[in-house]
């Protein structure tokens, strides 16, 4: 009966935090990141606020996990990345494609994690922080084990590439869902004008393997 009881309250305690994280979901595709009020969020939940504190720890532990539970790139952990890095023979290039289309597509169908990323430029706020550390540690080891290996002295232009391609894919879907779909004359909001932009994807890494790389060719010849 102790065993039972136990798993029940385990069960309940995930249901409950899971309701929390939902309801925060909820408020910041509604309301925005200004309408996250422990009351607000306790109600929307259907839980006592005081849950709030005993499984999060408070509002920023909250917080801090429902923003962990949204990124994109946060989910390439380590582990998972130690595992790729063995079967890579291309420096990456179809690893960096795949992740750059996965990404483009996650934030253009998650308006939550939309909501998040015009929270993250609107205000300093130590979970956000916390998210940007975190995506720029994970980041770093994917660029330390398998892009410098290939780009070795170009390296650091590849990084400015990606950072190029990953702000710009965040802003199209966050123009698209606020302000507008067509950019560039073409309709974000359109199969046809997506697709456009994934081949355009495909391209700049296509040609950032092949032009960095032969640079770097040229520049040890």
């Amino acid at each position: 009966m102790e065993r039972k009881s136990a798993a029940g309250s385990i069960r309940n305690k995930e249901r409950s935090k899971k309701k929390f994280l939902d309801a925060v979901g909820k408020i910041l595709k509604t309301k925005g990141y200004a309408g996250l009020k422990v009351n607000d969020i306790a109600s929307t939940a259907g839980v006592d606020k005081k849950m709030i504190y005993t499984y999060f720890g408070g509002m920023d532990g909250l917080i801090d996990e429902y923003i962990r539970s949204q990124d994109y790139w946060i989910k390439v952990t380590d582990d998972k990345i130690d595992k790729i890095i063995p079967n890579i023979n291309d420096g990456g290039k179809e690893f960096i494609e795949e992740m750059l289309l996965s990404q483009f597509e996650y934030v253009y169908k998650n308006k939550e994690a939309q909501k998040l990323l015009l929270w993250s430029i609107s205000e300093p706020r130590k979970s956000l922080r916390k998210l940007i550390d975190t995506q720029e540690e994970n980041g770093e080891h994917i660029f330390e084990n398998i892009f410098e290996p290939h780009f070795l002295e170009k390296s650091e232009d590849f990084r400015a590439v990606m950072a190029i391609m990953v702000s710009g894919l965040y802003y199209l879907n966050i123009f698209a869902s606020v302000n507008g779909s067509i950019f560039c004359g073409l309709d974000m909001n359109s199969t046809e004008g997506r697709e456009r932009i994934k081949r355009a994807i495909s391209f700049l890494v296509e040609q950032s393997y092949d032009n960095l790389h032969k640079i770097d060719e040229k520049s040890k010849s």
